[in-house]
């Protein structure tokens, strides 16, 4: 179903907007969450660690996709919000054939790599096998991924969050049934998780196509063509690429801290792991009332509504904080029953306690988090992309440097410390960029 977020009340829209994109995250980061329960608790903690040790490649690999996919998005939401129909299908057309090549590019050159890039993380070698063939069986999965985000992306720029929400439920379900096949029932091990992850991605792939296809008169996108134009090609690679090369840098920066956790042995790999997965769903909120605010910029931008972005921004922020709060106390008082959902106390108590650290430190840090992304969403709404780019290379810098000057003192947990405080660096850029006015010039369409 479209929404016309350029009428009504922004908070509202925005909200209700973000609540079925909510419920898709956590259900999305459920792929994750019960490949890292099912593994941690039936395979094992090496295993686990295995599992978590390959994340940051993956997502460097297909960074340029994802990156690529919301800049298409911007185009998408501006085209609705001015009424340029025929661009959008144009933008849509182009978005796709793109994608498709992509995929199969990243597909090769991420087996190719992906044992010489967890040699250079210092994975250990107990685990080294495991991650490398979890790792490859993601990667023949690319497809399904690819066209996942790209038919999420163009239904959530017009304005439809319910659609990618259905699609991840049934994918989450599959999931969860196939974990449970494949490594218990079968004994298949980290093979098996990735082989379920992957399969439920293509579900949710075809489900969204096939909506698109028969809903495409209400979405606007009737009459579509196999036909594009090199400046929708190159429009997508000018507001993509900034977005992508963000993703890849805060990836890296990612994957220097991995280097230094695997550094550190098995037990605070698997504490790393389990305690990140705990982390992705709780900042689900962040992230997805950020995105809802990103469409609610795009369709209004293209409108010409500017002070209506300004007051989105402003009310949104103020729930998020709110939220932030909430999330922060929570994980805070149930820390060890949540780390305990990955691992076994009795056998991993070290992991568990390291993990809590983790937890503590990152959590209080989340209303800094949702400062950086609502101001960086409001922008790229807007179609200043570029600034996504430079908040990552700061980012990035304040994460490495951080975390490798404050390991030496305080060991693992100084690995933590260094994630708020990137994030504080990351947020300067959007806020002085946002106050400085020159964002309003930057309409797409």
């Amino acid at each position: 179903m479209v929404c016309d977020m350029t009428k009504g009340s922004p908070l509202k829209l925005i909200l209700s907007f973000s609540v079925p994109m909510l419920i898709g995250n956590i259900f999305q980061q459920v792929y994750n969450f019960v490949d890292a329960a099912v593994v941690g608790k039936f395979v094992g903690a090496e295993s686990l660690a295995a599992v978590g040790s390959t994340g940051t490649i993956i997502y460097v690999m297909i960074c340029l996709m994802m990156g690529l996919t919301s800049g298409a998005g911007i185009i998408i939401s501006q085209c609705f919000g001015s009424r340029n129909f025929k661009e959008m299908r144009r933008t849509v057309t182009a978005l796709v054939y793109i994608v498709l090549i992509l995929s199969v590019v990243t597909t090769f050159a991420g087996m190719i790599t992906v044992r010489p890039l967890l040699i250079l993380l210092s994975t250990p070698t107990n685990v080294l096998d495991e991650a490398v063939k979890y790792a490859d069986i993601v990667f023949a999965f690319t497809i399904g991924t690819a066209l996942y985000n790209t038919a999420s992306a163009i239904l959530r720029s017009l304005g439809d969050s319910r659609t990618p929400l259905c699609s991840l439920i049934l994918a989450s379900l599959l999931n969860v049934g196939l974990d449970l096949l494949f490594v218990v029932v079968f004994n298949w091990g980290v093979a098996g998780a990735a082989i379920a992850t992957g399969i439920a991605q293509i579900v949710s792939a075809i489900y969204c196509i096939i909506y698109i296809v028969i809903r495409r008169q209400q979405l606007n996108l009737d009459g579509i063509t196999f036909r594009t134009t090199k400046r929708a090609i190159k429009k997508i690679f000018q507001t993509g690429i900034p977005a992508a090369l963000e993703s890849c840098l805060i990836a890296l920066g990612t994957m220097s801290v991995q280097r230094l956790v695997n550094s550190c042995g098995p037990m605070t790999m698997a504490a790393y792991t389990s305690a990140t997965k705990i982390d992705s769903i709780a900042i689900a909120p962040i992230v997805s009332i950020g995105t809802s605010l990103s469409v609610f910029a795009g369709q209004n931008m293209g409108a010409g509504n500017l002070d209506r972005i300004k007051k989105g921004l402003y009310h949104t922020l103020l729930s998020l904080i709110a939220i932030c709060a909430v999330l922060a106390v929570v994980i805070v008082v149930f820390r060890y029953q949540l780390l305990g959902l990955f691992l076994d106390s009795s056998k991993a108590a070290e992991a568990i306690t390291i993990g809590s650290k983790y937890l503590t430190i990152v959590c209080v840090a989340y209303m800094v988090a949702a400062v950086m992304r609502s101001y960086l969403n409001v922008l790229r709404g807007a179609g200043d992309v570029n600034t996504s780019a430079i908040a990552g290379v700061l980012e990035l810098v304040g994460r490495i440097i951080f975390a490798y000057i404050l390991v030496s003192p305080f060991g693992s947990t100084g690995i933590w410390i260094a994630t708020p405080l990137s994030w504080v660096m990351g947020a300067s850029v959007p806020v002085i960029r946002y106050y400085s006015g020159k964002w309003k010039g930057k309409r797409l369409v």
